[in-house]
C-alpha cells in the first residue's frame, strides 16, 4: 500500500517475483527464468556449495539482487560493503546477462582479498571491479551514473551513502539497503524518513529484510 508520503509497505516476511512485480515488470518471470549458461552454472554451484554466513546476504536477497539487475536491464551497479563477496556474485549474475558492471567497495583488506579469491572461483571476476578503500571517501568522488546501489556496509552511514548516490542514481535506478527493520526502530526509521524526504522513490521491504527504493521515472 502506498502512503501519502509515496512510500509503499508489505508486512510479507519473504517476497518473490509476483510480490513485487510493480518493480520488475511483466516479462520479468520469464526473464529470471531462462536456463543457466555456462558460467551462472558455474556461479550458482559455487554459492550452493558456501553456504555463507556472517557479513552475507542470505539467498534469497540476492536472487531479488539479481533479479532486480536481469529484469529492470541495470548495466551499472555499486554496492558498499564487499564482505566476502557473496552479494557481489548475485549482481554480476544479473549483470552477465545484461552485458553491466559492478563496482563494489570493502574497507576490510582481509575481507577485499577473500572476495578476490571468491569472485574469480566463481567466474565472475571480470564482470567486477572490486575496490579496496573507505566508502566515506569513496563514495562521494564517484561520478556515477548509476542503475543500482547496494549498501551493505556501516549501517549509521546509511543516510549519507543515501544522500551521496542519490544524484547520481539514474532514473528508474533503485537503491537496495540490508538489514531494515520493518518496525523502523533506529537507524532503519532514520534511513526511511531521509528517502521519504526525497521524494521521487517507491519502497518496499523485500527478501529478510532489504529496503528496495526505485526512482519513479
Amino acid at each position: 500500500m502506498r502512503t501519502g508520503r509515496g512510500m509503499r509497505w508489505l508486512a510479507a516476511a519473504s517476497l518473490g517475483l509476483v510480490g513485487w512485480g510493480w518493480i520488475l515488470g511483466a516479462p520479468a518471470a520469464a526473464r529470471a527464468a531462462e536456463p543457466l549458461d555456462a558460467l551462472e552454472a558455474r556461479a550458482e554451484s559455487f554459492l550452493s556449495s558456501h553456504r555463507w554466513r556472517d557479513m552475507n546476504v542470505p539467498r534469497k536477497d540476492g536472487q531479488i539482487l539479481r533479479d532486480l539487475v536481469v529484469a529492470r536491464r541495470f548495466t551499472r551497479a555499486l554496492e558498499v560493503g564487499t564482505s566476502t563477496g557473496h552479494s557481489a556474485i548475485w549482481i554480476a549474475l544479473g549483470i552477465h546477462r545484461t552485458g553491466g558492471r559492478l563496482l563494489t567497495l570493502e574497507i576490510d583488506e582481509g575481507r577485499h582479498r577473500e572476495a578476490l579469491r571468491n569472485l574469480a572461483e566463481a567466474g565472475v571476476a571480470d564482470l567486477v571491479e572490486a575496490r579496496l578503500g573507505d566508502a566515506h571517501e569513496v563514495v562521494p568522488a564517484l561520478p556515477g551514473p548509476f542503475d543500482l546501489v547496494f549498501l551493505d556496509a556501516d549501517k549509521d552511514w546509511n543516510v549519507r551513502y543515501f544522500q551521496a548516490v542519490r544524484p547520481k542514481l539514474a532514473p528508474g535506478g533503485c537503491v537496495a539497503v540490508h538489514n531494515v527493520s520493518r518496525s523502523r526502530r533506529g537507524w532503519s526509521g532514520e534511513y526511511l524518513a531521509e528517502v521519504e524526504r526525497a521524494g521521487g522513490f517507491v519502497t518496499e521491504i523485500v527478501g529478510s529484510g532489504m529496503a528496495l527504493s526505485c526512482r519513479e521515472k
